[in-house]
Protein backbone atom coordinates (compact mmCIF):
# COMPACT_ATOMS: atom_id res chain seq x y z
CA UNK A 1 0.00 0.00 0.00
CA UNK A 2 2.80 2.26 0.93
CA UNK A 3 4.71 1.30 -2.21
CA UNK A 4 1.80 2.17 -4.38
CA UNK A 5 1.42 5.59 -2.84
CA UNK A 6 5.12 6.40 -3.34
CA UNK A 7 5.05 5.35 -6.94
CA UNK A 8 2.05 7.48 -7.66
CA UNK A 9 3.65 10.64 -6.16
CA UNK A 10 6.89 10.30 -8.10
CA UNK A 11 5.21 9.66 -11.39
CA UNK A 12 2.84 12.58 -10.99
CA UNK A 13 5.73 15.19 -11.66
CA UNK A 14 5.98 15.80 -15.41
CA UNK A 15 9.33 15.34 -17.24
CA UNK A 16 9.16 18.86 -18.70
CA UNK A 17 9.34 20.31 -15.23
CA UNK A 18 12.61 18.53 -14.45
CA UNK A 19 14.11 19.62 -17.77
CA UNK A 20 13.14 23.24 -17.23
CA UNK A 21 14.52 23.28 -13.72
CA UNK A 22 17.87 21.94 -14.95
CA UNK A 23 18.08 24.52 -17.68
CA UNK A 24 17.44 27.33 -15.21
CA UNK A 25 20.26 26.05 -13.02
CA UNK A 26 22.75 25.79 -16.00
CA UNK A 27 22.09 29.14 -17.77
CA UNK A 28 24.27 31.84 -16.08
CA UNK A 29 22.80 35.08 -15.05
CA UNK A 30 24.02 38.43 -16.52
CA UNK A 31 26.47 40.15 -14.13
CA UNK A 32 25.43 43.48 -12.70
CA UNK A 33 27.98 46.20 -13.60
CA UNK A 34 28.36 49.31 -11.42
CA UNK A 35 27.17 52.61 -12.88
CA UNK A 36 30.01 54.58 -14.56
CA UNK A 37 31.43 57.42 -12.53
CA UNK A 38 31.07 60.99 -13.80
CA UNK A 39 34.35 62.56 -15.09
CA UNK A 40 35.95 64.93 -12.64
CA UNK A 41 36.63 68.36 -14.20
CA UNK A 42 40.33 69.38 -14.17
CA UNK A 43 41.50 71.68 -11.47
CA UNK A 44 42.45 75.20 -12.60
CA UNK A 45 45.81 74.75 -10.87
CA UNK A 46 46.76 71.85 -13.11
CA UNK A 47 49.39 72.52 -15.80
CA UNK A 48 49.27 71.15 -19.33
CA UNK A 49 52.22 70.85 -21.69
CA UNK A 50 51.37 71.15 -25.38
CA UNK A 51 54.10 70.52 -27.92
CA UNK A 52 53.90 72.59 -31.11
CA UNK A 53 56.20 72.11 -34.11
CA UNK A 54 58.93 74.74 -34.30
CA UNK A 55 57.96 76.09 -37.71
CA UNK A 56 54.34 76.57 -36.63
CA UNK A 57 55.44 78.29 -33.42
CA UNK A 58 57.47 80.77 -35.46
CA UNK A 59 54.77 81.26 -38.06
CA UNK A 60 51.96 81.71 -35.52
CA UNK A 61 53.31 83.47 -32.41
CA UNK A 62 51.27 83.56 -29.22
CA UNK A 63 49.00 86.49 -28.64
CA UNK A 64 51.43 88.15 -26.18
CA UNK A 65 54.30 88.02 -28.68
CA UNK A 66 51.95 89.27 -31.35
CA UNK A 67 51.13 92.35 -29.31
CA UNK A 68 54.82 93.00 -28.72
CA UNK A 69 55.53 92.63 -32.41
CA UNK A 70 52.73 95.07 -33.22
CA UNK A 71 54.15 97.62 -30.77
CA UNK A 72 57.61 97.16 -32.28
CA UNK A 73 56.28 97.74 -35.79
CA UNK A 74 54.49 100.90 -34.65
CA UNK A 75 57.66 102.14 -33.00
CA UNK A 76 59.60 101.54 -36.22
CA UNK A 77 57.02 103.57 -38.14
CA UNK A 78 57.30 106.45 -35.66
CA UNK A 79 61.11 106.44 -35.78
CA UNK A 80 61.10 106.36 -39.58
CA UNK A 81 58.65 109.25 -39.70
CA UNK A 82 60.77 111.31 -37.28
CA UNK A 83 63.91 110.61 -39.31
CA UNK A 84 62.19 111.80 -42.47
CA UNK A 85 61.00 114.98 -40.73
CA UNK A 86 64.48 115.68 -39.33
CA UNK A 87 66.13 115.04 -42.68
CA UNK A 88 63.64 117.35 -44.42
CA UNK A 89 64.21 120.04 -41.79
CA UNK A 90 67.96 119.67 -42.22
CA UNK A 91 67.68 120.16 -45.95
CA UNK A 92 65.58 123.27 -45.43
CA UNK A 93 68.05 124.70 -42.93
CA UNK A 94 70.93 123.87 -45.25
CA UNK A 95 69.24 125.78 -48.06
CA UNK A 96 68.62 128.72 -45.75
CA UNK A 97 72.25 128.73 -44.69
CA UNK A 98 73.43 128.60 -48.29
CA UNK A 99 71.19 131.48 -49.29
CA UNK A 100 72.03 133.59 -46.23
CA UNK A 101 75.42 132.50 -44.99
CA UNK A 102 77.54 134.74 -42.74
CA UNK A 103 79.33 137.40 -44.76
CA UNK A 104 82.94 138.28 -44.00
CA UNK A 105 84.71 141.54 -44.82
CA UNK A 106 88.24 142.67 -43.97
CA UNK A 107 88.14 146.01 -42.16
CA UNK A 108 91.81 146.60 -41.35
CA UNK A 109 95.14 144.83 -41.71
CA UNK A 110 98.52 145.40 -40.10
CA UNK A 111 101.62 143.53 -41.33
CA UNK A 112 104.91 142.91 -39.52
CA UNK A 113 108.07 140.98 -40.36
CA UNK A 114 107.87 141.33 -44.17
CA UNK A 115 111.23 143.02 -44.80
CA UNK A 116 112.04 142.57 -48.47
CA UNK A 117 115.48 144.11 -48.42
CA UNK A 118 117.19 141.12 -50.00
CA UNK A 119 116.61 139.76 -53.48
CA UNK A 120 117.95 136.36 -52.46
CA UNK A 121 116.02 133.52 -50.84
CA UNK A 122 115.30 134.16 -47.21
CA UNK A 123 113.37 132.80 -44.27
CA UNK A 124 110.81 135.13 -42.73
CA UNK A 125 108.38 135.00 -39.78
CA UNK A 126 105.62 137.46 -40.62
CA UNK A 127 102.68 138.52 -38.44
CA UNK A 128 99.30 139.79 -39.63
CA UNK A 129 96.73 141.54 -37.42
CA UNK A 130 93.38 141.50 -39.19
CA UNK A 131 90.11 143.13 -38.14
CA UNK A 132 87.37 140.93 -39.59
CA UNK A 133 83.74 141.91 -39.94
CA UNK A 134 81.12 139.10 -39.74
CA UNK A 135 77.50 139.79 -40.64
CA UNK A 136 74.66 137.41 -39.81
CA UNK A 137 71.88 137.99 -42.33
CA UNK A 138 69.44 135.54 -40.74
CA UNK A 139 66.30 137.05 -39.28
CA UNK A 140 65.49 134.01 -37.12
CA UNK A 141 68.67 132.01 -36.55
CA UNK A 142 71.67 132.95 -34.48
CA UNK A 143 75.07 131.52 -35.41
CA UNK A 144 77.30 129.60 -33.02
CA UNK A 145 80.89 129.88 -34.27
CA UNK A 146 82.62 126.70 -33.13
CA UNK A 147 86.21 125.92 -32.24
CA UNK A 148 88.79 124.41 -34.63
CA UNK A 149 88.41 127.16 -37.24
CA UNK A 150 91.28 128.17 -39.49
CA UNK A 151 92.37 131.49 -41.03
CA UNK A 152 95.27 131.62 -43.50
CA UNK A 153 96.82 134.28 -45.73
CA UNK A 154 98.54 133.35 -49.00
CA UNK A 155 100.62 135.13 -51.56
CA UNK A 156 99.77 133.16 -54.69
CA UNK A 157 100.23 129.59 -53.34
CA UNK A 158 102.76 130.52 -50.63
CA UNK A 159 101.24 130.43 -47.17
CA UNK A 160 102.51 133.38 -45.16
CA UNK A 161 100.58 133.22 -41.86
CA UNK A 162 97.82 131.24 -40.17
CA UNK A 163 95.60 131.41 -37.11
CA UNK A 164 92.02 130.86 -35.91
CA UNK A 165 88.82 132.78 -35.37
CA UNK A 166 87.36 133.15 -31.88
CA UNK A 167 84.43 130.92 -30.86
CA UNK A 168 81.36 132.99 -30.02
CA UNK A 169 77.62 133.30 -30.53
CA UNK A 170 76.25 135.87 -32.96
CA UNK A 171 72.54 136.77 -32.72
CA UNK A 172 70.32 137.17 -35.78
CA UNK A 173 70.58 140.41 -37.77
CA UNK A 174 73.89 141.19 -36.13
CA UNK A 175 77.24 142.61 -37.25
CA UNK A 176 80.35 141.75 -35.21
CA UNK A 177 83.90 142.98 -35.78
CA UNK A 178 86.67 140.98 -34.09
CA UNK A 179 90.47 141.05 -34.14
CA UNK A 180 92.55 138.04 -35.19
CA UNK A 181 96.30 137.58 -34.96
CA UNK A 182 97.99 135.36 -37.54
CA UNK A 183 101.63 134.23 -37.46
CA UNK A 184 104.06 132.45 -39.74
CA UNK A 185 107.19 130.60 -38.69
CA UNK A 186 110.10 129.71 -40.95
CA UNK A 187 108.43 130.75 -44.19
CA UNK A 188 110.86 130.24 -47.04
CA UNK A 189 110.65 133.13 -49.49
CA UNK A 190 112.37 132.25 -52.75
CA UNK A 191 114.24 134.81 -54.80
CA UNK A 192 111.48 134.73 -57.41
CA UNK A 193 108.74 135.40 -54.86
CA UNK A 194 110.86 138.06 -53.17
CA UNK A 195 111.47 139.82 -56.44
CA UNK A 196 107.76 139.72 -57.35
CA UNK A 197 106.73 141.04 -53.94
CA UNK A 198 109.31 143.84 -54.17
CA UNK A 199 108.00 144.96 -57.55
CA UNK A 200 104.37 144.79 -56.31
CA UNK A 201 105.31 146.87 -53.27
CA UNK A 202 106.90 149.48 -55.48
CA UNK A 203 103.62 149.68 -57.39
CA UNK A 204 101.71 149.75 -54.09
CA UNK A 205 99.54 146.83 -55.23
CA UNK A 206 100.07 143.70 -53.08
CA UNK A 207 97.59 140.88 -53.94
CA UNK A 208 96.86 138.51 -51.05
CA UNK A 209 94.29 135.78 -50.39
CA UNK A 210 92.56 135.18 -47.07
CA UNK A 211 91.04 131.69 -46.68
CA UNK A 212 88.61 130.99 -43.85
CA UNK A 213 87.17 127.68 -42.71
CA UNK A 214 84.71 128.06 -39.83
CA UNK A 215 82.49 125.32 -38.29
CA UNK A 216 79.14 126.80 -37.25
CA UNK A 217 75.75 125.79 -35.85
CA UNK A 218 72.44 127.56 -36.33
CA UNK A 219 70.30 128.16 -33.27
CA UNK A 220 66.77 129.40 -32.73
CA UNK A 221 65.31 129.23 -29.24
CA UNK A 222 66.42 125.95 -27.68
CA UNK A 223 66.80 124.20 -31.05
CA UNK A 224 70.30 123.91 -32.48
CA UNK A 225 71.33 122.27 -35.73
CA UNK A 226 74.29 119.99 -36.28
CA UNK A 227 77.70 121.35 -37.19
CA UNK A 228 78.42 122.52 -40.73
CA UNK A 229 81.47 124.29 -42.16
CA UNK A 230 81.48 127.69 -43.82
CA UNK A 231 84.43 128.46 -46.08
CA UNK A 232 85.30 131.90 -47.42
CA UNK A 233 87.93 133.05 -49.88
CA UNK A 234 88.74 136.76 -49.71
CA UNK A 235 90.80 138.42 -52.43
CA UNK A 236 92.40 141.50 -50.93
CA UNK A 237 94.87 144.08 -52.15
CA UNK A 238 97.01 146.22 -49.85
CA UNK A 239 99.27 149.13 -50.70
CA UNK A 240 102.20 147.97 -48.54
CA UNK A 241 103.49 145.18 -46.34
CA UNK A 242 103.86 147.31 -43.24
CA UNK A 243 101.99 148.07 -40.06
CA UNK A 244 100.30 150.99 -41.81
CA UNK A 245 99.02 148.98 -44.75
CA UNK A 246 95.74 150.09 -46.28
CA UNK A 247 93.20 147.77 -47.86
CA UNK A 248 92.78 148.89 -51.47
CA UNK A 249 90.23 146.27 -52.56
CA UNK A 250 88.46 143.28 -51.02
CA UNK A 251 86.03 140.63 -52.20
CA UNK A 252 84.88 137.60 -50.19
CA UNK A 253 82.95 134.59 -51.44
CA UNK A 254 81.24 132.20 -48.99
CA UNK A 255 80.61 128.47 -49.47
CA UNK A 256 78.98 125.74 -47.43
CA UNK A 257 80.52 122.29 -46.99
Amino acid sequence: MADQVHSRNSSSIPDEYHSTALQEDVVPRNPIHPAPEKPVPPSPEQTYIIQIPRDEAIRFPPSENGRRMEQYVRLCYVITFLMIVIAFGGVVLQLILQLQGPLYTIERISIHGMNLTSRESQVISPEFDIALRAENLHTIFGIHYQKDSSEKVYYKELRLVEGALPAFYQPSNNVTVFQTSLKGFGVVLTSTDGKALGEAQNKRIMPLTLRLKVPVKLKTGSVETWKTTVTSNCLITVDSLTAKANVVSKNCDNYII
